[in-house]
């Protein structure tokens, strides 16, 4: 990834990792709570050295969390996004262990530039509701064919309960709550964490390719509840899939193929 590594200062890198750790956790309070349930399903299935595809990995941030309670394992960590992968570079500078790569999930080449395959673990979180339902449909089905016969695929992202809408609409009322409660510390907000990239020298460039990528903005979310991706696992090919962890109207679903 020498095409995003725009320094090797990990004080540089280390700082902007917590901006984007806390910019997160405003819309989240539960993220630690997330990525932990997630790298607990990595290590259920691929033990104490497990070989793991970190999906729209932003900075790094899963790949991050499993070497620290993993150190035996090995990521390959994939995005779009240079200013993000280019923080991502800047912290794991020097670590064979992670390999960072740069493809475009909405092409349905993406998988070709994965210098290998057969993961124990493919990883997401908050990501994919930026696909369109088509593009997700058949990124689940590329997921199948990366992944170990045994592993597992696990998507955590905001996964309402269908079957319980009273519920959920009360719970969307506390996670807004939440929301408010962090935010009112002054932390940036996603538009205003970008200005403050875009005003680092070191990431302008990115940001600025960034921008031309994906426009003045992202498309609209797509944000199913867990059953719609359940069931599109499952049409996928996995041989079981569920909801394996939920926090409100987050949660993790999972299929093992």
């Amino acid at each position: 990834m020498s095409d995003t590594m725009l320094t090797d200062d990990p004080t540089w890198a280390e700082g902007w990792q917590a901006s984007w750790d806390h910019q997160q956790e405003g819309y989240m309070p539960d993220r630690e709570a997330r990525l932990a349930a997630l790298v607990d399903i990595v290590e259920a299935v691929g033990g104490a050295a497990p070989l793991v595809l970190d999906l729209a990995c932003g900075t790094a941030s899963i790949s991050r969390r499993i070497l620290h309670r993993l150190p035996g394992a090995r990521t390959v960590a994939v995005d779009i996004d240079p200013a993000l992968l280019a923080i991502a570079a800047g912290s794991i500078a020097g670590d064979d262990r992670v390999t960072l790569v740069r493809a475009d999930l909405a092409d349905p080449g993406w998988s070709a530039a994965l210098p290998e395959s057969g993961f124990d673990a493919v990883v997401t979180a908050t990501a994919l509701h930026w696909l369109p339902e088509p593009t997700l449909r058949r990124l689940y089905g590329d997921l199948r064919g990366v992944v170990r016969p045994g592993g597992v695929v696990a998507n955590a992202d905001e996964m309402p309960p269908a079957d319980l809408p009273r519920l959920t609409a009360g719970l969307r009322e506390v996670a807004a709550r939440r929301r408010a409660a962090a935010m009112a510390d002054g932390r940036p907000d996603w538009d205003a964490w970008w200005d403050l990239a875009a005003g680092d020298a070191l990431l302008a460039g990115a940001v600025a390719e960034r921008r031309r990528f994906f426009g003045a903005s992202h498309p609209a979310q797509f944000d199913p509840p867990a059953s719609w991706h359940v069931a599109a696992l499952a049409a996928a090919g996995f041989a079981e899939s569920g909801v394996a962890w939920r926090q409100g109207t987050g949660a993790i679903v999972a299929a093992v193929r």
